[in-house]
């Protein structure tokens, strides 16, 4: 890769940055209805966010530039030993180089310093790579939704033991 990669964890001046990535990224996958991440109050606040206790978000630097990131929280709703791989964004120019990989290795070391042993994602139809992301990273497929995210647009659903 000619570019500089770095993940890092977010600082407040990522806000915006991370925002605009989130906000560009569901609407290509139809993630922007009702019932998706996108309106969650959290996205323009997202190192405010995750300052909270047992939480994590890490941003994506190629050559300098914010364009992607992802996080690890609490699954809302869900038994304690259970977080959530959140906010997992990347832009196209971010995608198919090994970034996502290194990113989810990043939010699980953070998952088992945090005290997690299970860890949680929703996504939906349509988003195959990410899918096949998830496998090969050792989440598993189940068959409904954990916890209470709100997030009832999302038809998939992983599970991995950490």
């Amino acid at each position: 890769m000619t570019q500089d990669r770095l993940i890092r964890p977010i600082e407040p001046r990522d806000d915006a940055a991370i925002a605009a990535i989130i906000r560009t990224v569901m609407p290509e996958f139809g993630a922007d209805g009702p019932g998706f991440a996108i309106h969650d109050t959290e996205v323009d606040g997202m190192y405010a966010a995750y300052a909270q206790p047992r939480s994590s978000y890490f941003v994506l630097e190629l050559g300098g530039v914010v364009v992607g990131g992802a996080g690890v929280a609490p699954l809302a709703g869900g038994e304690p030993d259970v977080c959530e791989l959140r906010k997992m964004y990347f832009l196209p120019e971010a995608r198919g180089i090994g970034a996502g990989k290194a990113m989810i290795e990043r939010c699980l070391d953070a998952a088992r310093a945090h005290g997690f042993r299970r860890c949680y994602l929703e996504t939906l139809t349509g988003m195959d790579a990410a899918q096949a992301l998830y496998v090969r990273s050792g989440f598993a497929p189940i068959c409904a939704p954990m916890g209470g995210t709100g997030h009832h647009g999302c038809d998939r659903w992983f599970l991995r033991e950490l």
